[in-house]
């Protein structure tokens, strides 16, 4: 009974179209080339030296793809058991046609040459989208793209912004923030008239949501102009041999003013909290960053009383601070769950964390997932383990605990997958 029903509500869900609301897609080189540009992904890189193979094999330099993916493949066996690899065997099946229950050094030059006629079709692009179910997908943008040459109905463009708060004691970053804007950064003045014209720029693009990543130790608090110039002064006269202290006052001024131009240009403002950079220096690239339960969004709380009218759709790093994330969409209006991040972006935990959300926030607050994706090709798989999560959640809680009609508990699927997508986002 219980899994018949799980599995209505599965093809029921299954059977939308969606819009993926995070990834780091290059519009302009969306879908894969070549196998490689899939198991590159760090997920299979991470894991494939964490269970004994050397970086400097997965690294190794001047290897041709499929060479790549030979290399790859002898550390794929070990880690049959992952999610992550399920995603790859999932996609194989339902995006190039090739059934395998595990990949490894005897089969991969099967799986390798089905993908690569996949890829090598004009179409591939506009069929994996079609066989993924997406209308459109959210990008992360570097704040000097032009955002141009790609439909930005398709690839909606955001503005992520990391470097503004964090690295401009770096003279490229300042460099780059003159070039794309114009503006020469002498002072507080051009600084903020910057800021304006990224905004600008972005939002006449279609730009859908401001978006940055933020460390355990970072507490967001307004700081004056005045304190604010006298730091900024340190910054460009010493560059990355300013102090800390100054480095941070302008962190905190830049981001304060982040806050007020999402709410001047009506963006959502997404926080993505907790993730410590180059925790383990020796790991593979994108392998080397951890979270730690030092975090609390109580860090956060002077930003989320001062701007009401701003929207913070909030990603958690690790499942531990998922109950402490749904206090706070319990307790703020502007406060959404959004998604589920990176080391909590697995079946046990989704479940887990979902099921806490779904019971204890207003429905209208939970964005249920973005698939955080560099490849198109990996929307399907990941987007598929989420919906087979909700699922379980809806036919389990919902209909058998709390006796929710089938159709209801649907309507909630819906309004989780999609519907909060485009009224928080307004797509």
């Amino acid at each position: 009974m219980t899994e018949t029903l799980n599995s209505r509500i599965f093809d029921e869900l299954n059977s939308m179209v969606l819009i993926d609301p995070h990834t780091h897609i290059n519009p302009h080189s969306a879908a894969s080339e070549t196998l490689a540009d899939i198991l590159g992904y760090h997920y299979y890189t991470e894991l494939a030296h964490s269970a004994g193979m050397p970086r400097e094999q997965i690294e190794a330099p001047n290897l041709s793809p499929k060479e790549r993916v030979e290399v790859l493949a002898k550390g794929l066996g070990v880690i049959d058991n992952t999610v992550q690899l399920s995603w790859l065997l999932e996609a194989a099946k339902e995006l190039f046609g090739v059934e395998l229950e595990r990949v490894d050094e005897s089969n991969w030059e099967t799986l390798y040459d089905a993908a690569q006629a996949k890829f090598d079709s004009p179409s591939w692009e506009d069929e994996v989208l079609k066989l993924s179910k997406l209308e459109a997908v959210f990008l992360t943008n570097d704040f000097d793209d032009p955002l141009e040459g790609f439909d930005t109905q398709r690839y909606i463009p955001c503005l992520r912004t990391d470097d503004l708060v964090f690295h401009l004691a770096k003279e490229s970053v300042r460099e780059r923030l003159a070039m794309a804007t114009d503006v020469e950064l002498t002072g507080l003045a051009a600084l903020e008239s910057a800021l304006t014209k990224l905004f600008d720029h972005f939002t006449s693009h279609g730009a859908r949501a401001c978006a940055i990543s933020l460390p355990p130790s970072f507490a967001p608090t307004p700081v004056s102009d005045a304190v604010a110039e006298a730091a900024l002064s340190t910054l460009l006269q010493q560059s990355e041999d300013s102090d800390a202290d100054s480095r941070l006052v302008v962190s905190n001024w830049v981001f304060w003013k982040l806050a007020e131009h999402c709410r001047r240009t009506k963006l959502p403002f997404d926080l993505m909290i907790g993730v410590n950079r180059s925790v383990y220096p020796a790991g593979v690239f994108q392998g080397q960053d951890l979270y730690d339960s030092r975090v609390s969004l109580i860090q956060y709380r002077e930003l989320f009383c001062a701007f009401p009218d701003v929207t913070f759709p909030i990603s958690v790093l690790a499942s531990v601070t998922n109950q402490e994330l749904v206090s706070y969409a319990w307790i703020f209006p502007n406060v959404v769950c959004n998604g589920h991040w990176w080391y909590s972006n697995t079946p046990s935990f989704i479940t887990r964390d979902l099921h806490a959300r779904l019971e204890a926030v207003p429905r209208n607050k939970t964005i249920g997932y973005y698939s955080d994706m560099y490849k198109l090709e990996f929307a399907l798989p990941k987007f598929a383990m989420f919906k087979r999560c909700l699922s379980d959640v809806l036919a389990g809680h919902f209909v058998q605990s709390m006796g929710w009609s089938e159709t209801r508990a649907i309507e909630l699927g819906k309004q989780v997958l999609r519907g909060n997508v485009e009224t928080v986002f307004k797509v």
